[in-house]
């Protein structure tokens, strides 16, 4: 018997290797579906790690969390809606600057986050050299080497996810700053949105803050006349 339970999902930018990830972790412990009123496909498994049942949802594969297609919001809701106990996201080292920008929307929304740094040896072979500490230490959220395809770093991926569930793995909770005039505007919605009990528990309240000031379509239908 299990004593403890610990969701994730997995994020990251199509070709990533996300699929592979999930593969390494679930062996033959998956299964497939839909998702709800949609007909995109959903994958599901399973793996146990010293006394800990680990559930694997492996979410749409997506370059940003905007909305804008069924994938990105099946993705964006899960996170929202489900709140894992941890989100990976599965960077392409040898791409980096276009991978990073889905982190940094998963960072936005508040929710625990692990960076799985993938196609190391792709980013090697072509002469990148990437500091994953340094870049763990500047982006707030704990960086695991990877080369998924020859199944290297699934360990030390599950050790990780153990820590970030237990609080072991506690990093420095960075902030984007997007200048002085929207700061004010963010921080005035934040702290009307952190007065309210049942929205500050269902969303984190700077994310909504930002996505009311975007207009955001998905999050004004979500939230109808709360504030």
């Amino acid at each position: 018997m299990f004593k403890k339970e610990i969701t994730i999902a997995l994020a990251g930018n199509p070709n990533s290797g996300k699929t592979t990830v999930f593969n390494n972790l679930t062996g033959a412990r998956q299964h497939v579906g839909n998702w709800p009123g949609v007909t995109v496909e959903r994958k599901e498994g399973s793996c146990r790690y010293q006394e800990y049942h680990i559930k694997v949802v492996d979410l749409p594969g997506v370059y940003s969390l905007t909305a804008y297609s069924p994938d990105e919001v099946i993705a964006r809701n899960f996170i929202v809606d489900e709140k894992p106990d941890a989100v990976v996201d599965i960077v392409d080292a040898s791409n980096m600057e276009r991978n990073l920008y889905l982190a940094v929307q998963i960072l936005e929304m508040g929710v625990p986050l692990i960076i799985a740094l993938n196609m190391m040896d792709m980013a090697e072979s072509r002469r990148y050299r990437i500091d994953f500490n340094a870049l763990a230490q500047e982006i707030g959220v704990p960086v695991i080497p990877m080369v998924a395809n020859r199944n290297r770093g699934t360990d030390e991926l599950l050790k990780e996810i153990v820590n970030v569930f237990e609080g072991k793995s506690a990093k420095k909770k960075i902030k984007l700053y997007y200048g002085s005039e929207l700061e004010e505007h963010i921080n005035e919605l934040e702290e009307l949105i952190s007065h309210d009990e049942e929205l500050s528990r269902q969303f984190s309240p700077r994310w909504l803050a930002i996505k009311l000031i975007e207009q955001d379509k998905e999050v004004l239908e979500k939230i109808g006349d709360k504030l």
